[in-house]
């Protein structure tokens, strides 16, 4: 594990592997750095790749108060630590962060979001935010994950129920907070219509169907913007093996 300092001098916790340009991957909601770590190995015989905790997750801090603008200088920091310019891999609302921060100004060469989730319209209330961040203040953390699996995520009643009575669930409850932040990120989120860095939006053949109607929107909204679907990916989820092949012939382009 390595770590690095945030402008506001929040420790970030990340990993390194392989050789050649850098890719940063950014995870999603319930989300730590051994998420993407099989699509990251995937790609580590071309690409030097590097997973990391998000603020509020694993072991990267959690310095108050929480902004996406300082995500984003968090993967600044990171960028800044392997040489100054990087590409980027964002998973879900990581997609959205790597879009904010690209848009705000960061040396991201090219851009790969996997299912965005942007609402177009069919998001959760706009005060899901509040909500969750009311429910974790008041030490229910396992509400709050509950609240966010069936309102931000969609998942039936029955499952989430499954979910809070299996093993997983502690560990879910750790990311309580990183929640509200996700959840902030992506309500009423739009893409970035100006933003010219090379992005490409990928979703998979199997995943909800809102977001790969989100997947094409999002591509057709950006400038340079281009959508691919890929095999499998059932349920919100990634396959390396299918996904690792067309991100590095993208990446291999710049």
């Amino acid at each position: 594990m390595n770590t690095v300092s945030s402008t506001d001098g929040t420790v970030i916790a990340y990993d390194r592997a392989g050789a050649g340009p850098v890719v940063v991957f950014v995870a999603g909601a319930f989300n730590d750095r051994a998420t993407l770590a099989p699509l990251a190995d995937a790609l580590a015989g071309e690409f030097t790749v590097l997973t990391y905790d998000r603020r509020g997750r694993g072991d990267s801090g959690d310095t108050m108060p929480w902004s996406i603008d300082r995500e984003a200088d968090d993967l600044d920091a990171l960028i800044a630590a392997t040489g100054g310019t990087a590409h980027v891999f964002g998973f879900s609302s990581g997609g959205i962060l790597g879009l904010h921060a690209a848009a705000r100004g960061s040396a991201i060469a090219r851009l790969v979001c996997y299912e965005p989730p942007f609402p177009f319209g069919e998001g959760n209330a706009a005060d899901l935010p509040v909500r969750l961040g009311e429910l974790v203040d008041a030490g229910r953390s396992g509400d709050a994950v509950e609240l966010f699996q069936t309102e931000a995520i969609g998942l039936p009643p029955e499952l989430v129920a499954q979910i809070r009575r299996s093993p997983m669930f502690p560990a879910l409850e750790k990311m309580a907070r990183s929640v509200v932040y996700d959840s902030t990120i992506t309500t009423g989120a739009t893409p970035p219509t100006t933003l010219t860095t090379p992005t490409l939006v990928v979703n998979g053949a199997g995943t909800w169907p809102v977001l790969a109607r989100a997947a094409v929107r999002t591509a057709e909204a950006l400038p340079e913007g281009r959508h691919l679907e890929v095999p499998g990916g059932a349920n919100h989820t990634i396959e390396p093996a299918a996904t690792a092949p067309l991100v590095a012939r993208f990446l291999r382009e710049g």
